[in-house]
């Protein structure tokens, strides 16, 4: 059959990008189309997204795509981070500069919310691991200090909703990314109104909760006009980068708990794939998150803090005059002594700190560890104890469902790095395949062939990826070294203990 064309928007904290995903019924091939860069914008003190940039490069990104595969386009989609949000009035007027979760106004947000909720009990209604981040607690932080804002809202819209909303005029909010905000209700399926209540938070801007998968609508006319690309479909994919990402996880076991994937890129999001959200005490003692997926399913996951560590590392080292690629970093990091020195990526110093390397030596210091200099150092010392934690999560995994995973999947940019990936198969004792590199525009598009009638199940996208991508599997080595490593690891991390 002739290829159709599926544009996917796939926007991440560093770059975004628009991509082509051209399916002949069989396979898909992904074309970038046009990347632009992304980031926090630092402003009066504080941490924004520049979001009607961002609109301005996708409609180029469009137009790019208008050219070159015309009518060939059967229909776009966006998918983003989580977590963050644009405020609406009545008359569709954005409500102030769009936050950045790494800002620092939600900081004690966590502890406000507790003198009003139970954390058992804001737990037990949405499954979320907790973290200030979230967009629950940006609205707390909101309500305190913007209160004037939100009381002219409409409508809330995360940030993949309110480019869909610019699209073709949608105001809903697709399911795998209201599962990120820790104001959806895991059980019944619904905004946490009960919740949002007792915290004082206005209920009444909180839209329609939509599937992955939904048409929304067509694109507006003057869109269609300025990119040439007429009145094509809007459809949501999973709109959450990670729930697309894991569509495109090219396991044979749909269904079952027995396999991992790692999403791999700033942050890494470590779980498996349940048919249900897990909300026991154990669940809530060991934090880890329940966000929704495809056809209804959880991902059970924890964020870890990933490649983050190594990014602001590298421009640490670009300040200083050092500048660098991620290569030869790399390579640096594979000669570098191993095991000298071990953080726990998770510490809440290295969420936003001016400078990544001194916090690292920091927490060197104060547990009484040789202090990283190099950048082989500094970088070997991030990838071992992501590996470490990637090992303690697994544990936690296995533990919830039950059920030991017999292989770790991962996709995502991060699968670039094969020093990582192998730190990770020696770490956990498990064999790691790697691939699809592209896993969150996959999903986004497969997901767009599903709406569209090409392919009908959850299982058979992941046929047509295991058809498309190139895997490569990474195999456990120097266990004893590794077991070692992780008694140490054990004594240095904070939190619950498996």
């Amino acid at each position: 059959m002739a290829e159709r064309c599926y544009l996917a928007v796939d926007l991440g904290a560093e770059s975004g990008r628009v991509v082509a995903g051209l399916f002949d019924g069989q396979q898909v091939r992904l074309e970038e189309l046009h990347r632009f860069s992304n980031g926090a914008v630092n402003i009066g003190g504080t941490l924004r997204w520049d979001v009607l940039r961002l609109w301005s490069d996708i409609q180029n990104g469009l137009t790019n795509a208008a050219a070159k595969f015309g009518a060939a386009i059967a229909s776009v989609g966006v998918d983003t981070w989580g977590v963050d949000y644009v405020l609406m009035t009545k008359n569709n007027e954005m409500l102030g500069a769009s936050w950045h979760y790494r800002d620092a106004r939600s900081q004690g947000m966590l502890n406000h919310a507790f003198t009003k909720v139970p954390r058992r009990e804001i737990f037990a209604a949405t499954g979320l691991q907790f973290m200030e981040i979230n967009t629950l607690y940006q609205l707390l932080a909101m309500r305190q200090t913007s209160p004037d804002l939100m009381r002219l809202a409409d409508v809330f819209l995360m940030m993949p909703d309110y480019l869909h909303w610019a699209m073709c005029g949608s105001r809903v909010v697709e399911f795998t990314n209201a599962t990120t905000t820790q104001c959806f209700d895991a059980t019944r399926g619904t905004w946490a109104f009960d919740l949002l209540n007792k915290l004082e938070i206005p209920t009444d801007f909180f839209p329609e909760v939509v599937p992955p998968g939904t048409k929304l609508g067509v694109l507006r006319d003057e869109i269609a006009r300025r990119t040439n690309l007429g009145r094509i479909p809007v459809v949501a994919p999973a709109t959450h980068d990670t729930g697309s990402a894991v569509a495109a996880v090219p396991t044979q076991n749909t269904g079952s708990a027995n396999w991992a994937y790692i999403s791999s890129g700033t942050w890494s999001l470590m779980g498996v794939e349940v048919q249900k959200a897990v909300l026991t005490p154990r669940a809530l003692e060991l934090n880890v998150t329940n966000e929704g997926g495809i056809d209804g399913t959880y991902r059970l996951l924890k964020n870890i803090m990933g490649l983050w560590l190594v990014q602001e590392c590298r421009r640490s080292f670009e300040r200083q005059g050092r500048p660098q690629d991620y290569a030869p970093l790399i390579q640096m990091a594979s000669v570098a002594k191993p095991f000298q020195s071990l953080i726990d990526p998770d510490d809440p110093r290295f969420l936003s700190p001016d400078d990544m390397p001194t916090a690292i030596q920091d927490f060197c210091r104060d547990t009484n560890q040789p202090v990283p200099t190099s950048e082989g150092e500094l970088i070997r010392c991030c990838l071992e104890s992501l590996a470490l934690k990637y090992r303690v999560v697994m544990g936690w995994l296995e533990e919830l469902t039950g059920t030991p995973i017999e292989v770790i999947h991962i996709v995502g940019g991060g699968t670039k790095n094969e020093l990582l990936n192998q730190f990770t198969a020696n770490a956990c004792g498990r064999p790691v395949m790697t691939g699809p590199v592209e896993a969150t525009a996959l999903g986004n598009v497969l997901i767009q062939a599903r709406t569209c009638g090409e392919i009908g199940s959850l299982a058979e996208i992941r046929d047509v990826v295991r058809r498309s991508c190139e895997m490569k599997q990474y195999l456990p080595q120097n266990s004893s070294d590794w077991q070692a490593a992780n008694a140490r690891f054990a004594e240095l991390r904070s939190g619950p203990k498996v």
